[in-house]
């Protein structure tokens, strides 16, 4: 995702040393500076139903709800995206799989063993590949297939379209082992996140060719080596289908198939109660709903007290009665028409109610953080002093249990940039740059410059922000124009007689108040149409403005499924399509579905009802320098599953107001999120997430790598789209990328997690929630948590697994 718009085979291979400013944040006793201990951290623990496999029956299909078809099922391309990651984790080998820690485990299916062998002069690891692990065309495994992976994706070839090489080209050359089954790797120079490697693994047959590579493994993959093997795709359905794979050497397959459906975010509450998928990521909403249902099982018939008409009180139910038994026959057709809609809406809401009791809700944490970033490119948080005041105005601890409070997770801030709560490594870094303190924001502010009386110098009618700077030369010129203007009259009053100056003033005072009104006309016409204009989803709201109508209902926090995430270095093949769908789930022809709108208004566009109107700056407290107010754009994305999101954004902006800084909330559509604002820098404020990684050193980097100036005076900033970075960071992931002792490049790490939290560009908030609805019979499936699903063991339970009473007398 970090390469949005840079056409293919044009990604950077490499960084240099050149960086865009001279000199490193100064950072006060940094060692030592942590809240929190690496000990005591502990993740939310997985939630799939495990089940032993011999509880699981044999046979059957499960249906999988992703996103969207996937664009490729070459996982080393830009617009590679999760169905990608998903589908091929069932289909081709991972050497090092994710466990339930977020630590790379070895996997036997595919390795005996894998280990540094030589560290000096050269380090040197040896694979030592499973004897019966071979592709579904019954060609072992082996250095062939390491080598042309190698070839493809070290970055020397621009034949292929790769999104990454990140590792690759640090490995100088791959050779056979003793045997077919050994495969010895020597490194150029040391890299620690070698097992970070060859995963997934393809087949030579795609990697040794660019035509094979490029567009071969985009629609299909012929030879797979998982449990699984791909059978077909059907863009017209929807569908990818994979099927048992019949020369599989581990623990054999439960299911038959394995389908993968495309149901977007807004549909899934009804895939689910037609019976269309057995499993799929859902949002807060939906959750509530399958709670609920099976809340209801006992209910003996009686009517539902939520959904359609739950909200109708007896004396509303009597009215409607007698307006559609009454005389006039007009009001009696239009209430008879309301009458049959309810009816037929209560009647289905409750079938799906029904058909929801089969699913169970579970949860877990999302191996993956919400962060709100800072664009020190540019304007007031250029300067570090106002980032670090933003930052410490913020209360991350209610933030937090504004998202997972709801939905019963710990609702705990995140302390680390590079590592989550559970995994090895992780420690609270925030002390480097203070805990929540307005006294302390506000001196940071006034010693930036921003004081109370700076906003008080422009007209009353100047907006704050970009909209007054782009006013700023245009006022200037009229200034001057009306200046040379008086100088005239003052001279031509010298040669006038007072009769005929007093008959100008008052023609003038005349042709001024006809002006007056006019423009007030026109101010009203003008005001109309914005109120129409505001009932798109997207728009500009200064925060404390609660003069627009059409107040949003209350906003559903915690989605699930529909904020998507960004891929670091090591997964950048997802990139390009999550970037997209970052915010809030995209339709698979890529439209934002149009709901939340309410006459008047944006739903979530406006502070919440009772929001003061805003006072002048001086009065309510508005900071401001050099005439302008201190106000800071945030940029927030419109779609229906980005409630959560606009939530925690609205908190933001009040915490920010209550130090004097003033917010610009802008809504725009998913599709142009990222693309337009936050790849391009068009923000201050944005609120995105980035996944965990087991592989710090190399996928953090170029999130947080100092940026780089173009020759065009541009800024390549990788993937760290807040341009916020130092040399002593950049220098810190080096050392670590080149330590083979875990030990110590856990402590690198944590060092350049401090000075990212001192430099203030990205404020972590809190782990995503993850929610998924499963088929209560099904096993071994939900919220994984960190760990890859083991798909072979993925099933329904046997019958006498269900722990019945009769299966228990048998």
């Amino acid at each position: 995702m970090s390469h949005v718009g840079v056409p293919r085979g044009t990604v950077r291979k490499r960084r240099s040393l050149a960086l865009l400013t001279a000199g490193v944040l100064t950072i006060p006793v940094l060692a030592g500076c942590s809240s929190g201990g690496e000990e005591t951290a502990r993740g939310v623990p997985q939630d799939i139903a495990p089940a032993a496999r011999e509880t699981v029956a044999d046979g059957s299909t499960v249906n999988w709800a992703v996103d969207a078809l996937p664009a490729t099922f070459n996982a080393f391309q830009a617009d590679a995206d999760g169905a990608t990651t998903r589908i091929t984790g069932a289909l081709l080998p991972t050497l090092f799989a994710m466990d339930r820690t977020g630590q790379p485990k070895l996997n036997p299916d595919y390795l005996e063993s894998a280990k540094v062998i030589e560290r000096e002069p050269k380090q040197v690891v040896l694979y030592k590949l499973n004897q019966q692990a071979v592709w579904s065309d019954g060609r072992e495994i082996g250095a062939p297939d390491f080598v042309a992976q190698w070839r493809a994706l070290r970055g020397k070839d621009s034949a292929f379209w790769t999104a990454r090489n990140a590792g690759y080209e640090r490995i100088e050359k791959i050779e056979r082992g003793a045997d077919d089954l050994q495969v010895r790797v020597t490194f150029s120079k040391p890299y620690a996140d070698w097992r970070a490697l060859f995963s997934p693994l393809y087949p030579k047959e795609i990697t040794g060719s660019p035509d094979a590579f490029n567009d071969g493994a985009r629609t299909t993959l012929k030879n797979t080596a998982g449990p699984f093997v791909l059978r077909s795709v059907s863009k017209s359905k929807g569908t990818v289908t994979l099927a048992r794979n019949p020369r599989w050497w581990g623990d054999r397959a439960k299911l038959d198939t394995l389908v993968f459906r495309a149901v977007a975010a807004k549909d899934r509450t009804q895939a689910l109660a037609d019976g269309t998928v057995d499993v799929a990521d859902i949002d807060a909403a939906t959750a509530d709903r399958i709670t609920l249902a099976r809340r209801d099982r006992g209910n003996n018939g009686q009517p539902l007290n939520h959904g359609p008409g739950a909200e109708i009180t007896p004396a509303q139910a009597l009215r409607s009665w007698a307006q559609a038994h009454g005389s006039d026959e007009d009001v009696a057709e239009i209430a008879q028409a309301a009458r049959e809609k309810n009816r037929k809406a209560v009647v289905a809401y409750a079938a799906e109610q029904k058909a929801l009791r089969d699913f169970a809700v579970r949860k877990s944490l999302e191996p993956a953080y919400t962060q709100l970033a800072l664009n020190g490119e540019s304007g007031p948080l250029a300067d570090d002093r106002v980032r670090r005041a933003v930052a410490r105005a913020l209360d991350r601890e209610e933030l937090a249990r504004t998202v997972l409070g709801p939905l019963g997770l710990p609702a705990k801030p995140l302390g680390s940039h590079l590592a989550l709560a559970g995994q090895p490594g992780y420690k609270d870094g925030s002390g480097a740059l203070g805990e929540q303190n307005t006294k302390e924001a506000q001196a940071l502010l006034a010693d930036a410059g921003w004081t109370r009386g700076g906003a008080a110098e422009p007209p009353k009618d100047t907006k704050a922000g970009s909209e007054a700077e782009k006013k700023d030369g245009k006022d200037a010129e009229a200034d001057a124009e009306k200046k040379t203007t008086d100088d005239a009259d003052k001279d031509s009053e010298k040669e006038t007689d007072k009769d005929s100056t007093d008959k100008a003033d008052k023609d003038s005072a005349d042709n001024e108040a006809a002006a007056e009104r006019k423009k007030a006309d026109q101010a009203s016409a003008d005001r109309d149409s914005e109120d129409s204009a505001a009932s798109r989803d997207e728009g500009l709201y200064i925060v404390g403005d609660d003069s627009k109508p059409g107040a949003p209902a209350p906003a559903t926090v915690g989605s699930a499924s529909a904020v998507h995430v960004l891929a670091p270095a090591r997964t950048a093949a997802v990139q390009g399509t999550a970037l997209l769908r970052q915010a809030g789930l995209l339709g698979e022809d890529g439209a934002v579905a149009a709901t939340d709108k309410q006459p008047g208004g944006a739903a979530g566009a406006y502070a919440p009802v009772g929001t003061a109107a805003p006072a002048p700056a001086a009065a309510k407290g508005q900071l401001g320098k050099d005439g302008k107010t201190l106000t800071l754009r945030f940029v927030l994305p419109s779609g229906p599953g980005s409630q959560s999101l606009r939530s925690v954004g609205d908190k933001i902006a009040v915490m920010l107001e209550k130090i004097g800084i003033g917010t610009e909330i802008t809504k725009v559509p998913d599709e142009s999120y990222f693309k337009d604002h936050i790849a391009s820098g068009a923000y201050d404020l944005a609120l995105y997430s980035w996944p965990a990684t087991a592989y710090p050193a190399t996928d953090g980097r170029p999130i947080y790598a100092k940026p780089e100036p173009a020759t065009d005076g541009s800024l390549l900033v990788e993937q760290n789209y807040t341009r916020v970075g130092t040399d002593h960071i950049d220098q810190l992931f080096d050392k670590a990328a080149a330590e083979l002792d875990e030990k110590a490049a856990r402590e690198l790490m944590k060092q350049a997690d401090a000075r990212i939290w001192a430099a203030a560009g990205s404020i972590p908030l809190f782990q995503r929630p993850q929610l998924v609805a499963v088929d209560k019979k099904l096993a071994n499936v939900g919220a994984f948590g960190f760990a890859a699903p083991r798909y072979q063991d993925i099933g329904f339970k046997k019958r006498q697994a269900a722990g019945s009473p009769a299966d228990r007398k048998k």
